[in-house]
């Protein structure tokens, strides 16, 4: 049986212990080298790896060895470098149809999707290899992606890619948005798209000084604008409201003309749903390897999913199903009111906040739901604390804990970071979100849905009566988004306490409120 091994050596930088992880190896024992160490990099030969596992429990957060399927028994398309991940099978562009790609987070979707763009050459696991395209094409050969690279050989195909993360735009682009919108615009066609995504009013804004949607709708503008045939978008509805998740989807489906094509990796499955034609699953070990299903119809593809079990392939890649249970009621607990208030009004520049009358109890999760812009974070921001409110009335004589929208990273130590949690809550709330592995990581080196867990632990692990959470699911996948929901959920039942949660997904908002 196959088996790939992952070392991350960054975790590994006592030179001590890896001489005594190198002097455990039962194989290294018996005269064979299969642990390496050679200028203080730890490496493991696959080939004579056995896969007994007793370097990975002597180094569990930094080894990785996990056997292949065997559909898998062959050549990565592409493999980070010795003892890194690996990537196998690609997505399958068609055209005048939505292709969905479907999978947790780390195995390799964005990766997939990069080959397909153009900006990462596979090297078919010969690390450092530069490859030509007469290789990509016979290595395919007899499939749909040969016929696909064929073209992008000849010119046929013009690739135009939306990248996961747009908040990053703003740090390498500078100036007005039409500006940027404008050097991009290969039709001429930047006001009827701007009206189309509704960003005509900020076009003449900086970059810089624009919110999570509207920088999300200006990345999707400008890759529209290029005259291309295959459009990739890597989680196009990220900080969307519901009405702009729509339009968006709507949007993206209006570019199938005959002669174009879409992939869309999205974690919404509501929109994922309402968006894709066919999909492909994606699945394997995460920061291990990844691997890509066969196409299906977009509603099989989710069953399987959440099923968990690839007929065809006659793979299983997770130990149960997904199941979105109904559950009891929080109890109501009559009287015992949290929070009030009356008449809030809050000015920020042109925008303008004011509130009825309401409430929190003890006990309750409150999900909030609503347009971008309509004053959500502001409203959590004056119950936190954050801002001071203009005029009405508000109980402020409870302690608040809050996460915001928009999650700021240093060179903290997670385990530091979390060390309330990890005290109090390790069984409720580090073991389900699977902390553990991070608590050697500084904020700053973690993926956007890492940093997106660690801030909800930091939240709820605070000694507070009321949580307050900004959009907890951006960065989640969709197993993330339902074991997070558990969480707050669960937390806020055992311990009595109460949660506003503002949120798009709707799938993950009905999942965890009572109202």
């Amino acid at each position: 049986m196959k088996r790939i091994a992952v070392v991350d050596n960054e975790k590994l930088k006592d030179k001590q212990k890896k001489l005594h992880i190198q002097s455990l190896c039962p194989v290294n024992r018996g005269g064979v080298e299969c642990i390496t160490l050679e200028k203080d990099v730890l490496g493991i030969d696959e080939a004579t790896c056995i896969g007994c596992g007793i370097c990975v429990k002597a180094a569990s957060d930094a080894i990785k060895i996990v056997n292949l399927p065997e559909i898998l028994d062959k050549k990565p398309i592409h493999r980070y470098g010795e003892n890194k991940f690996a990537l196998y099978n690609l997505p399958t562009p068609i055209f005048d149809k939505v292709v969905g790609v479907l999978g947790v987070n780390g195995i390799g979707k964005s990766s997939a999707i990069s080959v397909l763009g153009g900006l990462l050459k596979p090297n078919f696991g010969e690390v450092g290899k530069k490859t030509s395209y007469k290789e990509i094409i016979d290595f395919f050969k007899g499939t749909e992606t040969q016929l696909f690279f064929e073209k992008v050989e000849k010119g046929d195909i013009k690739v135009s890619y939306k990248p996961q993360h747009v908040d990053l735009i703003p740090k390498a682009k500078k100036g007005k948005v039409k500006d940027l919108l404008k050097k991009v615009d290969e039709k001429g066609k930047l006001d009827e798209v701007a009206k189309e995504l509704e960003i005509s009013n900020i076009l003449d804004n900086d970059i810089k000084k624009i919110s999570g949607g509207e920088l999300q709708r200006v990345a999707i503008a400008a890759t529209v604008l290029k005259d291309a045939n295959l459009y990739i978008f890597d989680e196009p509805t990220s900080y969307l409201d519901i009405k702009q998740r729509i339009n968006v989807s709507k949007f993206i489906r209006s570019l199938l003309d005959g002669h174009t094509a879409v992939i869309v990796v999205e974690h919404d499955l509501i929109i994922f749903d309402y968006m894709s034609d066919m999909a492909h699953i994606m699945y394997g070990s995460e920061d291990v390897y990844g691997s890509v299903s066969g196409l299906k119809p977009v509603k099989n593809s989710i069953n399987v999913y959440l099923g968990g079990y690839l007929k065809e392939e006659n793979i299983r890649f997770r130990d149960k199903k997904v199941k979105f249970e109904a559950r009891k009621s929080f109890s109501k607990k009559k009287g015992e009111e949290l929070v009030s208030w009356n008449g809030l009004s809050k000015k920020l520049g042109k925008f303008l906040l004011e509130t009825d009358t309401g409430s929190i109890n003890n006990g309750e999760v409150i999900g909030v739901l609503g347009e971008n812009g309509i004053g959500k974070t502001t409203f959590v921001r004056v119950l936190a604390g954050e801002i001071k409110k203009d005029k009405g009335k508000l109980n402020e004589n409870i302690k608040v804990s809050y996460k915001p929208q928009y999650l700021e990273s240093n060179d903290e130590l997670v385990m530091v970071v979390l060390k309330d949690a990890i005290s109090k809550y390790t069984n409720q709330i580090i073991n389900p979100l699977n902390l553990k592995i991070l608590f050697e990581k500084k904020l700053n080196e973690l993926s956007g849905g890492e940093l997106q867990k660690v801030a909800i632990a930091y939240c709820l692990g605070k000694d507070a009566e009321l949580f307050l959470l900004d959009e907890p699911s951006a960065y989640l996948d969709v197993e993330q988004r339902l074991i997070v929901s558990k969480v707050i959920r669960d937390f806020a039942e055992l311990q009595n306490k109460s949660a506003l949660v503002v949120d798009h997904d709707l799938l993950f908002l009905d999942y965890l409120s009572d109202k």
